[in-house]
């Protein structure tokens, strides 16, 4: 008989749970899950505001779809990325760089769950919504990841378009092809992306400079990635009136658009306005930057939200 009484097994028991859900824990890490529910989300509005409708079934699938993918190209952003993970404070805890999941495993998650996601797209949906979900996912790791991140400060320019592919997915699957509003929407997130990113980067300089990742506070400066945030918030707000300009969205759409444009700007301006020192450093801890990277966030959520309501509710 086993040595161990029935009381020290009980008390095991527990441990083994909690190391088992510690597990689940770092796998699901791996999927990037506060991306994904941003790109969920704007994916499920670009298939919402669609002018054909799936079946709710076949709807949730390809929204299914849409999370997979973005989580497996963030297992395999994190498989090639471990080496730069490990040097900043932001990221040195990930599953990969602590340790607590081997990179080969990694890397046979995110192409398992990539051509899984794909598949069940094609034969869901129509293979032209599989094929813009499987472009997304290789430029994500193709073009952003491998070929820009480490290279250029335009890593988050050019790479944004790897986040505003959701609501082209979504459309795509809807109506088996791709027209002019899922192309806005595209490039609402595309400007988007910018003002939201270097916001975080101003704030996580130091991280960046000591992996050698050239963002562009560590290229150029804080000073002129202060300009370049209120450059693309001016360039983003007549975008997100396009959707009105052209007849798709109605005036309660626009209202809210303008209203939250407004909101940007004036983070924008302030984060261009915080003391600073003669590099542009910010004096007081990064909060005008911190403020706009939080409203950014919700700027988004809340725009395609709007949109999706206008459509559907006013229609």
């Amino acid at each position: 008989m086993s040595g161990i009484t029935a009381e020290e097994r009980g008390a095991q028991a527990p441990l083994d749970a909690s190391a088992d859900f510690s597990e689940v824990r770092d796998w699901i890490a791996l999927l990037k899950p506060r991306v994904m529910t941003l790109v969920v989300f704007t994916g499920l509005v670009g298939l919402a505001v669609a002018p054909v409708r799936l079946h709710p079934v076949l709807a949730l699938t390809a929204i299914l779809c849409i999370a997979i993918a973005a989580g497996a190209a963030g297992a395999i952003n994190m498989w090639y990325d471990r080496d730069i993970d490990a040097l900043m404070r932001r990221t040195a805890r990930r599953p990969i760089p602590a340790g607590r999941i081997e990179p080969g495993a990694a890397l046979g998650f995110g192409i398992t769950l990539s051509v899984a996601s794909v598949t069940v797209m094609g034969l869901a949906t129509n293979w032209l919504a599989a094929g813009w979900l499987a472009f997304s996912i290789l430029f994500y790791v193709l073009i952003y990841t491998v070929w820009l991140k480490r290279r250029t400060p335009q890593n988050i320019v050019i790479g944004g378009a790897a986040g505003a592919f959701p609501p082209v997915i979504g459309w795509a699957a809807a109506t088996g092809e791709v027209s002019l509003i899922p192309l806005v929407l595209f490039a609402i997130i595309f400007m988007w992306t910018p003002p939201h990113f270097w916001s975080l980067s101003l704030w996580a300089h130091g991280d960046y400079a000591r992996a050698k990742v050239p963002m562009l506070p560590v290229t150029h400066g804080a000073r002129e990635t202060r300009r370049q945030i209120v450059i693309y918030t001016v360039a983003l707000v007549p975008v997100t009136l396009v959707p009105w300009l052209v007849g798709f969205s109605g005036p309660a759409y626009a209202a809210v658009a303008a209203a939250l444009g407004t909101g940007f700007l004036w983070h924008a301006l302030r984060v261009a306005r915080e003391a600073q020192d003669e590099a542009g450093r910010s004096l007081v801890q990064d909060a005008a930057a911190r403020a706009a990277f939080r409203y950014s966030l919700y700027y988004l959520f809340v725009l395609f939200a709007a949109l999706a309501l206008d459509r559907l509710l006013l229609g």
